[in-house]
């Protein structure tokens, strides 16, 4: 499954049992339709994400980056203390993508490198 949102907080990098690191975030996925006879409705999907492959990844996701992530999609749902039933997508990340900056933050591209590559030309 192919997903394009924005980053709703910076990342966190956490390390498992075994040592493993994971990358986690969320992203809102923002969309609108029109019914025949009503006025537009605005809605936003919330998916928490993982990312396994490289943790050095999670320094350049900051709050508002826009992303294209592609993965296995999953949910997880159950009842709270006070009977409410919660739910919530999740996405194990194969495929991450930077597409645009964060509107509220320094850009999220590393410095550039001795070997004169491009500016976006990220470590990874």
């Amino acid at each position: 499954m192919e997903l394009t949102g924005r980053l709703t907080s910076d990342a966190k990098v956490s390390e498992v049992k075994g040592g493993k690191k994971v990358v986690n975030f969320s992203i809102a996925i923002n969309d609108s339709y029109k019914p025949k006879d009503g006025e537009r409705v605005e809605l936003t999907t919330y998916v928490e994400c993982a990312y396994w492959i490289n943790p050095k990844v999670g320094q350049f996701l900051k709050k508002g980056l826009l992303v294209q992530l592609g993965g296995r999609l999953g949910s997880r749902a159950w009842v709270n203390k006070d009977g409410d039933a919660i739910s919530y997508l999740t996405c194990n990340i194969s495929n991450l993508k930077f597409l645009g900056g964060s509107s509220n933050s320094t850009s999220a591209k590393p410095e550039k490198s001795k070997s004169n590559a491009p500016d976006d030309d990220l470590p990874f």
